[in-house]
């Protein structure tokens, strides 16, 4: 899945160096050169990055404007560039990131880079993946029960366990990630269960190679869908 961006600006010169560095990091580019068509496309699709050249006459009514449409924007003003002038009221547009024109290519990169990031931290860590493979978890006591996974994100997983394993007892899981040599063995804690045999589990200590392997698989099925 390639994330989205819209570079609202009329330098061309610079919206060609964007595209560049954008498309090196596998983000789709809209161009607007006019911030209220800008604004009417962002209420009807979703964009992930948005980048605003503040020199650009109207742009501070945009930015009003797009705080006000909030609950029908699915993006916020990630970055802005501009000179000193057009960066002046920054503060105001909710901006997590800002570069100076003209762009210097290694700064942009990082700065792009670094919003690019965000926004998969911020999907990754709520996306869940669905696989069926075998689970084991285990108490204070060390019984162990068998179940199957159901699904699986960085903050827990969904088993389904057998019957006769008291699953409120359960203080670790361990299994296998497909197409790796490494499996999870996690201290966890229950979150919910039903009638079923479901069981929704948080991870609680995770050694962080681990927790890094795990993030980085539930990355590659992420995209892959």
């Amino acid at each position: 899945m390639t994330l989205s961006s819209m570079v609202v600006s009329r330098d061309w010169q610079e919206v060609s160096v964007l595209e560049c560095i954008l498309g090196g990091l596998h983000m789709d580019v809209a161009v607007e050169t006019e911030p209220q068509r800008a604004l009417s496309r962002l209420t009807k699709s979703k964009v992930d990055a948005l980048i605003v050249d503040c020199d650009l006459n109207g742009t501070g009514q945009f930015f009003r404007e797009l705080q006000r449409e909030a609950p029908r924007v699915s993006t916020v003003p990630l970055v802005i560039m501009g000179g000193p002038k057009g960066k002046r009221d920054m503060e105001g547009t909710g901006a997590m990131f800002a570069f100076d024109k003209p762009i210097s290519v290694e700064q942009a990169v990082r700065t792009l880079s670094a919003a690019r990031n965000m926004i998969l931290d911020g999907r990754l860590r709520y996306h869940r993946a669905g696989l069926e493979v075998p689970v084991t978890l285990s108490d204070r006591h060390r019984k162990r029960a068998g179940g199957r996974l159901i699904n699986l994100s960085q903050g827990g997983l969904q088993v389904r366990v057998e019957a006769g394993f008291d699953t409120s007892e359960a203080s670790r899981v361990s299994f296998a990630l497909p197409g790796t040599k490494r499996g999870v063995n996690a201290q966890v804690e229950i979150a919910w269960s039903d009638n079923r045999g479901n069981v929704g589990i948080r991870f609680v200590k995770m050694a962080s190679q681990m927790k890094h392997t795990l993030r980085l698989w539930l990355a590659q099925q992420y995209f892959a869908n």
